[in-house]
């Protein structure tokens, strides 16, 4: 293998180990033409997938759901994932880590039918965590703002499944960038109450307590698992309710779940800066502590290191 592919990640494709420039799927693959396809994320510390188990499950119940049978187990996604990051692991820098993809589509398009003859496509990748741009969210917090775009309705399909249609969220990203360009959007359902963003979760602080949006209008995300888990275990009573915009403005505290951040402060919410502007609040750091010592890393410091 010449230098420039010793120097180029590894993917996983349908069976294989493979430079990342000649993984290829057929243009008709249906994940690339419908969307039909799930995926599923996790994020490495100090080069180990954390919650890999649980993030193949949800994989897993997400291809239930779609009906797409991967050809693989639980066990065999997490060996494949494990391999991907050790092969890649002389790329990464000494204070970086990988975001690691998990991909299955339907398969090729035929005309006697979808996949036929063909199978899933499987692919596992993974890239570097982008630190260096998402290091002034812990500094000065996430600016989050409710774009005009609703999120997609339970009874139409359902958040639970982590699939490749992610128009809805990419319309509200896209909306929320002409407004205000660095702000994250948070959906509102249907009924006017808070949802999700784009991979993320969003919880609120009143008086000490935590809220968070409840878990059939959102996709429950294993960070989002992990931060009510902490939040039992600290003491700090948490619930899943109904949380209208007004709960957001008026709220004295408040944060971001996702794989990549973990749990990141929010700064503002529709421009105004949340309770009396300290960035993290004392319930949020308490939170963040507790999160740097169930993943035996500070994933703050690492974010902070590469600010400019």
């Amino acid at each position: 293998m010449n230098d420039n592919l010793l120097n180029e990640r590894v993917v996983y494709l349908n069976g294989e180990y493979v430079p990342e420039s000649r993984a290829t799927i057929p243009i008709s693959d249906r994940g690339f033409i419908y969307g039909d396809a799930v995926f599923d994320t996790a994020r490495t510390f100090g080069g180990k997938i954390y919650r890999l188990e649980e993030h193949v499950e949800r994989l897993m119940r997400s291809l239930r759901y779609v009906q797409i049978d991967p050809g693989l187990g639980v066990a065999e996604f997490c060996a494949i994932a494990n391999e991907v990051v050790s092969r890649n692991a002389h790329l990464l820098g000494p204070t970086d880590d990988y975001w690691v993809f998990l991909r299955v589509t339907r398969g090729p398009n035929y005309p006697d039918g979808p996949g036929a003859g063909a199978g899933p496509t499987v692919i596992v990748t993974c890239v570097p965590l982008p630190l260096a741009k998402r290091a002034p969210l812990f500094r000065d917090g996430i600016d989050v703002v409710v774009p005009a775009t609703r999120r997609t309705p339970p009874e139409a399909l359902n958040p639970a499944a982590k699939t490749h249609n992610y128009l809805n969220l990419i319309v509200a990203g896209l909306e929320t960038q002409t407004s205000s360009p660095d702000a994250w959007p948070v959906l509102l359902d249907t009924r006017g109450f808070l949802t999700e963003g784009s991979g993320s979760n969003i919880f609120l602080v009143h008086d000490g307590k935590v809220r968070t949006p409840k878990a059939q209008y959102v996709l429950a995300g294993v960070s989002r698992a992990v931060a009510m888990d902490l939040c039992r275990d600290q003491g700090i009573e948490i619930q899943e309710d109904d949380l209208a915009p007004f709960d957001a403005a008026t709220a004295d505290e408040a944060f971001i779940t996702s794989t990549s951040l973990c749990l990141c402060p929010m700064g503002h919410f529709n421009g105004a800066a949340i309770g009396d502007g300290s960035v993290p609040g004392p319930v949020t750091a308490k939170l963040m502590e507790a999160y740097r010592a169930e993943v035996g890393a500070d994933y703050v410091e690492q974010y902070l290191s590469h600010l400019s």
